[in-house]
């Protein structure tokens, strides 16, 4: 009762500071995007959008699977065995095709990087056969960003640059965050160094 209607310091001080800002949403991001020239790989979350792609696409392939298994036994009248070697395999193709969908994105992410400059961007990919794309900026007619209904959702995207020339017209770096998808973009394409400068 005695210090009823004095102030307590520390609950004057707290109620001075702003609440914390939220921590954000599976995030493990890299730092900010700089045209630096450093390899940087694509956003982490890119792994959890490729898994969701890979398990839709293996649940499209199961059914239609499982439709040809079950047309083949109403075609004919097949044994007990013959009907349990076709669902084992489609239960075999089932695990393999899953469990590639859900291995291979992280395997990918590891083996993908990308780095940009003031001369241009270049692309290092592959896991078994290695491939390098590099895009001067003097060469970029235009350039894309496309976003997926699942990309959408977890701020991704994808980056299209369109060159001229034939030999790869059309790039594309997918698992960008969107943010630094339009930063890409727009670094690409504005103030581009005419032929023969420097």
């Amino acid at each position: 009762m005695s210090g009823e209607g004095v102030p307590d310091p520390s609950s004057a001080a707290s109620a001075s500071l702003p609440d914390p800002a939220p921590a954000p949403r599976d995030e493990p991001r890299v730092e900010p995007w700089a045209p630096d020239g450093r390899p940087r790989r694509l956003d982490p979350r890119s792994v959890t959008v490729q898994r969701i792609s890979g398990a839709i696409a293996a649940a499209v392939l199961a059914g239609i699977a499982l439709v040809a298994v079950l047309v083949a036994v109403a075609a004919r009248e097949p044994t007990r065995a013959e009907v349990a070697l076709w669902l084992g395999g489609w239960l075999v193709l089932v695990a393999l095709v899953g469990t590639w969908s859900q291995v291979w994105p992280s395997v990918r992410y590891r083996h993908v990087s990308w780095r940009a400059d003031r001369t241009g961007l270049r692309i290092d990919s592959g896991v078994w056969w290695r491939s390098t794309v590099s895009v001067p900026r003097s060469r970029v007619q235009h350039t894309d960003v496309q976003q997926g209904p699942i990309d959408r959702g977890f701020e991704l995207a994808a980056l299209v640059v369109h060159t001229a020339g034939t030999q790869h017209a059309s790039i594309t770096l997918a698992g960008l965050a969107h943010a630094d998808a339009l930063t890409l973009r727009d670094f690409l394409i504005e103030e581009r160094p005419e032929p023969g400068d420097g």
